[in-house]
């Protein structure tokens, strides 16, 4: 029988996979332009958090910066 933690890491990959085939199928299956067009959604949120960076000051931010490094790693 699994255990919670199994049920949980299930659910998880299966709302993953979702995630996948969702991208997956909004490019008519095409896995090129899906990672092209998430390659560009990515440089366009590094730009956008890099003028953040910029924008805000340590004492607006109670010392809190953005980060460009991933805090949480992504399994494969």
């Amino acid at each position: 029988m699994p255990t919670e933690r199994q049920t949980a890491d299930v659910d998880e990959f299966g709302a993953w996979m979702d995630e996948v085939a969702s991208a997956l199928a909004w490019h008519g299956g095409d896995a090129e332009a899906t990672i092209r067009t998430l390659l560009a959604d990515w440089k366009h949120l590094g730009e956008q958090l890099a003028l953040a960076q910029i924008a805000t000051g340590l004492g607006f931010t109670r010392g809190w910066s953005p980060c460009p490094e991933r805090q949480d790693e992504v399994t494969t």
